[in-house]
């Protein structure tokens, strides 16, 4: 493909020394198309190939999503990729035995078997940073008896990896502020950790990573429907400042993490063209100092 002149969305970052638009694309939701009736993978390569003609350059996926889905489809659509580009995994799963769910895979040799199963699922040589998705705590996949690793043993190789080129930056996600201070000698250059506007418990982690110019990618941006992650979009004060901006309470809650950290990348998934665009436009709102003090307020409220 062409490399676009788009401006990017949100503006820039740098990402393991590398300039990617701080509004992004997941493709999480992209490797679930293979379970929903009638799905063509030609819609999913052309919301990819929009994404980059909006002017999104950063790719968040894993060889797990979908069981290589994902991947494919990204090779499909993009490849071969042009050099802006950077495509950031993440690592300390699997798929489980005949397709039956992720299982943790959290010893070094399979962060290695990861690594080089998203190497060759998007037929490149190189990913621009790789995250250790750690599962001893947090929401979703939990670790027990053997898969119970250090991390320290589990940093040691992701450096190796990078030694190699096979990766040119670590990242960790669903990571404790301790974890984060015991991997900074290890060079992290990026934590994919919850966080929203409405649960801010991690925000230690995320002055750690300012100070140290550790790029942010919030999962769960606007709340779930796991317990304990409130919805962004529900909360009135939200609903209040979209209607006074002529947007949407999605957008609403994606701006303000923009402009809440410029170590904030946004990494929002859809299979939806409308929402791509929409996702991409929230980098052209800017809210004024009275909504963000009004935002800023909702914090720990519980909703």
């Amino acid at each position: 493909m062409s490399e676009t002149t788009t401006l990017r969305p949100g503006g820039e970052a740098l990402l393991a020394g590398r300039p990617v638009a701080r509004i992004g694309y997941g493709t999480m939701q992209l490797g679930e198309l293979p379970v929903h009736a009638g799905a063509e993978p030609d819609e999913a390569v052309a919301l990819l190939r929009h994404a980059v003609e909006l002017g999104v350059n950063h790719f968040d996926t894993a060889q797990f999503y979908g069981s290589g889905f994902a991947n494919e489809m990204l090779r499909r659509a993009l490849a071969p990729f042009h050099d802006d580009i950077v495509l950031v995994s993440k690592v300390g799963a699997k798929t489980g035995p005949g397709d039956t769910g992720l299982v943790p895979a959290q010893k070094p040799h399979e962060l290695r078997e990861e690594v080089d199963a998203n190497l060759a699922g998007l037929g490149v040589d190189r990913l621009g940073a790789v995250n250790l998705r750690r599962t001893g705590g947090g929401v979703g996949l939990q670790s027990v008896g053997d898969q119970v690793v250090d991390l320290d043993d589990q940093l040691a190789e992701m450096i190796a990896l990078r030694d190699e080129g096979k990766i040119g930056g670590i990242g960790l996600s669903n990571v404790t502020l301790e974890q984060l201070q015991q991997a900074l000698p290890a060079g992290i250059v990026t934590v994919q950790n919850s966080y929203s506007m409405l649960d801010r418990s991690d925000e230690p982690l995320l002055e750690l990573a300012e100070r140290e110019g550790i790029t942010w990618a919030p999962f769960f941006p606007l709340g779930s429907a796991f317990p304990g992650f409130p919805k962004v979009t529900e909360a009135p004060e939200v609903q209040d400042a979209a209607r006074a901006f002529g947007v949407t309470p999605a957008q609403i809650g994606l701006a303000w993490l923009l402009q809440h950290s410029p170590q904030m990348l946004l990494i929002p998934g859809t299979r939806n063209l409308t929402h791509l665009t929409e996702n991409v436009d929230t980098g052209r709102i800017a809210l004024d100092a009275a909504t963000v003090a009004t935002l800023d307020a909702l914090a720990g409220e519980g909703r």
